[in-house]
């Protein structure tokens, strides 16, 4: 089931979200998070008009995705960024389809019509996923990053809608 974020939530975000902290580079951020950083991260960005969804088994959050603002100067209110994250214990199963299937409806009826989405270098089951989604990379950032004593590439995906 897909469904709305809410605050409750941040406990089960907070542990999914710091598994990729400690084990992955599919973020840069070295230092867990608390649920309070959580709390206060999807009330921003349902309150700035963008979505925080997040995937349930039995009761369960397994994953989640959302979007936010990716520049906040005029020009760029039709662009978004977006991210997703999924349980350890839930990869494979298409939870990030489902959630990504989900939070594309809600951005199309938004009006947003740019989608950039930034993913560490390598990781091919997210590259797979964005560009299952028709996202196409635009750039590539060469030892972008430092983790695990390791130089990380960065690269940026896009997908555009009904652009001439």
């Amino acid at each position: 089931m897909i469904r709305e974020a809410s605050q409750s939530d941040a406990t089960a975000i907070t542990a999914i979200y710091n598994h990729y902290v400690e084990h992955s580079y599919a973020t840069m951020q070295f230092e867990k998070s608390d649920e309070v950083f959580f709390e206060l991260r999807i009330k921003t960005i349902q309150e700035s008009g963008h979505f925080w969804l997040v995937a349930e088994e039995e009761g369960k959050v397994i994953g989640y995705a959302y979007s936010g603002a990716w520049n906040p100067r005029e020009g760029y209110k039709q662009t978004c960024e977006v991210s997703v994250y999924i349980s350890p214990s839930a990869k494979g199963k298409g939870i990030g389809t489902s959630l990504y299937e989900a939070l594309f409806d809600r951005l199309r009826s938004k009006g947003i019509q740019v989608i950039i989405a930034v993913i560490g270098l390598p990781n091919e089951a997210s590259i797979a996923l964005h560009e299952k989604f028709g996202m196409e990379q635009v750039a590539h950032f060469p030892k972008m990053g430092l983790k695990f004593g390791k130089w990380m590439d960065a690269g940026y995906w896009q997908l555009n809608w009904n652009l001439d």
